[in-house]
Formats: C-alpha cells, structure tokens, sequence
C-alpha cells in the first residue's frame, strides 16, 4: 500500500486493493512520509475502511482538528461498550463521541462546567451505558490527566443510548423525560416505589425506551389482537386504569392516542412491575 494523505505523525490515508478507502492509524507511521511513499505495515495498528461518504469526510476532517489519543479513546470505548452491551455502535459514533470528548476536554481545561440536568435518570435508566461511560472517564484521566466530573459521564452515556437508538441527541433527552413522566404516573397511581433492581423493572425500562423511540419517530403499533385486549383489559382492570391515564398523558403531549395494541403492553408491563 502506498501512503495518499499524510494527516498527522499517526494517521495516513490510503487505498487497499478494491479501491476502497482506507484510514491507517499507528504511532509514527507517518514520521517524515510523504504521500507515495509504502506504508510500513509493521507501524499499522487500527485499519478504518470509509464506506459511506458522508462519515467518510466528517471522520477526516475530525483528523486533522483533533490529536490522535481522543480517537484511540474512543475505540477503546467502542470495544468495551460491544461487549458490555453485547451490541454494534453504528458508525457514525466515531465522529459523535471523539468530537464530543474533545470538546469537553477542553471546556473543562478552560474551568466550564455543565451540569447535565437528566443525570439522575441517566444513572438509572441507563446503567451499563453510564458505567461505560465512566470507564471511558477513567481513560480520560489515565492518557490525558484531565479528570471529567459524572456530568460529562452522563453525556458520553447519552451518546452510546443514541448509537443504540439511532436518534438524535435531543430526542434521546427527550425520549428519556417521556420515560421518567410515564414512571411517575404509574408510581402515583398505585402510590408505591419501584423495585429498580428487579427484572421486571428492567423490562419495563426496556419496553418504555422503544415506546418513547416510537413516538418520536411516529412508528406506532398496529391493532391485531383485539380478544387478548379485551381479555387483558377485564383481568388486569387496574392496570388498564393507569394506561389510560399514561393515553392521556400521551394525547396532550403529542397529540396522538395510543392504539389498544400499545395499551395492552403496556397494561402488562405495569401488571407485572406492580406486582412483586
């Protein structure tokens, strides 16, 4: 392979043998090369193959804005998020979240601090994404010595939950409010406190997440199980009750009404985190 962009002492740009792209990360690689030159393979230690075009030419520019070690940063945080969360990020979160660690870095470096008003529900809604997050903290510190408070955490989580989603940033705050609004209907109408560490709990969190997801999408649930609707809605007649004010809830914020389908889903959801 010969070298076709030198980005910096670390990073080349280069072809393979399918014409396709390559970006070609090693410590060195590019010390005192020019574009023509061979690569030295024995410097090569992440290949990354652009495929589409749109991340192709934001992740370069993010090359030559950002040193290396934020990328590296990321990877490593790449590779414990798939296998903690046993899921692929998609690819655009290469450029999202080295981006935003730079960014935060430096706000910090420069004695700006945000306060990141969803931590709370962040740290329990979303708890091995934050605890990713905090790993991704830690590295921080350990190659940049710059220590990021569990605000800054909480973000990094918000940018792994929108990989999983594949939302936008504001979406998912907002898919996360939709989340806490609804818990605390259901709180309230049987005036009790969760069991956060059951799995019910879990499931229910699960089962809300992608409710929220589908509203802002506008991907709602189709009706084809109206004799499980009316058999639930006759056994579990509490449950349905409190769906029926989350239905409310609903129409006033998004001016849409739950289909029975959705009802019923979330009428056993609620039966069964209601019940211990």
């Amino acid at each position: 392979m010969k070298i076709e962009k030198v980005y910096n002492n670390n990073v080349i740009g280069t072809f393979n043998e399918k014409k396709e792209e390559l970006v070609v990360m090693g410590r060195g690689i590019a010390f005192q090369k020019k574009p023509g030159d061979l690569v030295d393979e024995g410097k090569i230690e992440k290949i990354f193959a652009l495929k589409n075009n749109d991340i192709s030419e934001k992740f370069k520019t993010l090359l030559y804005e950002v040193p290396v070690e934020y990328i590296e940063i990321t990877e490593e945080t790449i590779k414990i998020a798939s296998g903690r969360l046993g899921r692929k990020l998609n690819d655009s979160f290469y450029i999202s979240l080295t981006d935003h660690l730079h960014f935060a870095v430096q706000r910090i470096e420069k004695g700006y601090e945000i306060k990141n008003a969803l931590l709370w529900e962040i740290k329990r809604f979303y708890r091995e994404e934050f605890s990713v997050a905090m790993e991704t903290v830690h590295l921080i510190k350990k190659k940049l010595g710059v220590e990021l408070p569990e605000d800054e955490a909480g973000f990094i989580a918000m940018h792994i939950v929108n990989s999983d989603l594949n939302q936008e940033m504001p979406n998912v705050a907002n898919i996360t409010k939709v989340m806490q609004n609804i818990l605390n209907i259901v709180k309230y109408h049987y005036k009790m406190e969760f069991d956060e560490e059951s799995l019910n709990y879990f499931r229910f969190l699960t089962h809300l997440k992608f409710f929220a997801q589908r509203l802002y999408s506008k991907t709602y649930m189709d009706d084809d199980d109206s004799y499980l609707f009316e058999m639930v809605k006759q056994k579990h007649k509490e449950a349905f009750k409190c769906t029926e004010k989350i239905n409310e809830y609903i129409e006033n914020q998004f001016n849409y009404s739950l289909t029975d389908n959705e009802k019923l889903y979330l009428a056993i959801h609620i039966q069964r985190v209601v019940n211990r």
